[in-house]
């Protein structure tokens, strides 16, 4: 069994932002396998299905970010998800945009979703894939940067592409050592 989360806000106003990165990749994960239907449940939108005849939850917090651990602390309960069966995806501003870093263990740095899923998280020892979203110019405030809109020609959105491709290989088998090793930089 695995669980992906992938962290964001929910609504019209936050869609392409920066701060929906998991969101994204989630949604280019769903395209792929052909996942449509979701539930709410959880606090969250949650699509389940049975890829190579294992059970994947796809999991889309419905708690605004800063309370998205709320939502895993739910989904850890009802599906009996242990930590090295959940991947949690999300943007990371200290990373630059169009790279991806894969991790197992860390700190949550500055970023508030992962403070809250940290903090609700059974175990601190779950998957992490971080989308580069790069740092703010001309003094922009941090909080608003990470609700803008990306622009279309980002490379935010390559960095979601190699994400999800990354999450791709790990669901479909690839051990995760594999997985850090040829994505994530």
């Amino acid at each position: 069994m695995k669980l992906i989360i992938g962290l964001g806000n929910f609504g019209n106003d936050y869609e392409n932002t920066y701060h929906n990165c998991g969101f994204l990749v989630v949604d280019k994960l769903l395209a792929e396998f052909g996942v449509q239907k979701g539930k709410k449940e959880c606090d969250a939108i949650v699509f389940e299905c049975n890829i190579n005849g294992e059970k994947v939850i796809f999991a889309k917090p419905q708690t605004y970010m800063n309370n998205s651990g709320r939502s895993l602390a739910s989904l850890e309960k009802k599906y009996g998800a242990k930590g090295e069966d959940i991947a949690i995806i999300h943007d990371d501003m200290d990373i630059e945009p169009g790279i991806v870093r894969i991790r197992d263990s860390g700190s949550a740095g500055s970023h508030n979703g992962m403070k809250s899923i940290l903090a609700f998280a059974t175990s601190p020892n779950f998957l992490r894939f971080r989308v580069g979203i790069g740092r703010p110019q001309n003094g922009q405030m941090y909080v608003d940067y990470v609700v803008s809109k990306i622009p279309k020609n980002s490379e935010v959105y390559i960095g979601a592409q190699k994400c999800s491709e990354a999450v791709k290989d790990w669901i479909l088998g690839e051990s995760f050592e594999r997985v850090r090793t040829k994505y994530s930089k």
